[in-house]
């Protein structure tokens, strides 16, 4: 396993695109609503990142056809935009990478699609803590497996489940560098975490059971059991004494 430590110069383009890219999500936040397709969510995606002088991460990135993942209901990632309308009560999650300046950022959030039942808000609340709880694990000297403990630690006590199958990533010149950062941990004894390293922390958490399937698109995963699943993401740099992430 090769972990990149990115130089001064690096980490301040990666700066750069992570921000241009947590503005643009802002943009997609407000117009998810009912009635409109996933397809304008990614016209809208890739437009605004040509805008800013980016290009899309994710198409073409192993085939993936969109600039926008768009993840329904018991989706977990890798949804394919469509002309499918979304419909009061759904949740949808937005997964969105930029490429700037020769390095990627990416990010997640889950939303809900007009009004949601109190049971569904939790599970989106607690997957986004979740990852807060991974991230405050973030510093020089700890592992990634106190990531992952943390993340699972709090999903479980929550009454959900954090996908096993599924994980986080090294990020900068290629989209997914080493190391994978499990959300969940089994045996403790995992990489230190060092000044200057870039990675997405990624938990998703679900209703029903963690195992998961391949839809008929063999682009997007879902839970094998169809219940549903929340999906947050950032980008995080490690610095001196702890860590700050690059997309907000």
């Amino acid at each position: 396993m090769k972990i990149t430590i990115k130089t001064k110069e690096e980490i301040e383009t990666m700066r750069e695109g992570g921000k241009i890219l947590a503005r643009i999500m802002k943009e997609l936040e407000k117009i998810v609503k009912p009635g409109i397709c996933t397809k304008e969510l990614d016209r809208v995606a890739e437009t605004l990142i040509l805008k800013s002088g980016g290009k899309c991460s994710f198409k073409g990135y192993q085939n993936f056809p969109a600039c926008l993942c768009t993840s329904i209901n018991e989706e977990i990632v890798h949804g394919i935009p469509s002309e499918r309308i979304l419909k009061e009560g759904e949740i949808i999650s937005l997964d969105l990478g930029i490429f700037y300046q020769g390095f990627h950022a990416d990010m997640a959030v889950t939303l809900p699609v007009g009004e949601i039942s109190p049971e569904v808000r939790k599970l989106i609340e607690v997957t986004k803590e979740a990852l807060k709880k991974g991230i405050e694990k973030v510093r020089p000297g700890s592992t990634f497996d106190d990531v992952g403990f943390a993340i699972q630690k709090y999903v479980a006590s929550q009454g959900f489940k954090a996908v096993r199958d599924l994980c986080g990533h090294g990020i900068g010149r290629k989209l997914h560098e080493d190391p994978q950062i499990l959300n969940f941990i089994e045996e403790r004894s995992g990489e230190e975490i060092k000044e200057g390293m870039t990675f997405c922390l990624e938990p998703m958490a679900t209703a029903g059971d963690w195992r998961i399937k391949q839809s008929r698109n063999k682009q997007t995963w879902e839970t094998a059991d169809g219940s549903l699943s929340a999906h947050f993401e950032h980008t995080i740099l490690v610095n001196k004494t702890s860590h700050q992430i690059l997309t907000e």
